[in-house]
């Protein structure tokens, strides 16, 4: 990740390429606050590692699965065919907590690139 991503604090959701359009679709069981900076911290260590609360605070993430949680499997199953398995004597609230981690994982992963391409555009610099 470059400097462009750990230096931006603007919400992924308030940014537009270049023309205007805005590029990136935050989902609904990501905070609309997630900025590239968070991107390039979840990209780096994982929601896991703290970079991005919201799925490791357990009453966070079940309001958010309790909300979104057909969403967040069904983004999961997409993008790797496969859930995570909680541990056996996991309780619902550290089940969503892995869940949504899982899921925002993988969606900066996918987004990064691009978000990281938008910013250098805006910028006027390339990789």
């Amino acid at each position: 990740m470059s400097d462009l991503m750990w230096n931006c604090e603007t919400p992924v959701a308030d940014m537009t390429d270049p023309r205007g359009f805005p590029p990136f679709d935050v989902p609904a069981w990501i905070d609309l606050s997630i900025s590239p900076q968070q991107i390039a911290a979840i990209v780096q260590g994982g929601c896991a590692s703290g970079a991005y609360m919201p799925a490791c605070w357990y009453d966070d993430a079940r309001d958010t699965m309790s909300r979104h949680g057909d969403e967040v499997l069904d983004f999961i199953r997409q993008v790797s065919d496969d859930l995570p398995a909680p541990p056996n004597d996991a309780s619902w609230a550290q089940m969503a907590s892995i869940y949504l981690a899982t899921a925002v994982d993988s969606w900066a992963r996918l987004n990064a690139d691009d978000i990281e391409a938008l910013l250098q555009a805006s910028e006027g610099t390339t990789a």
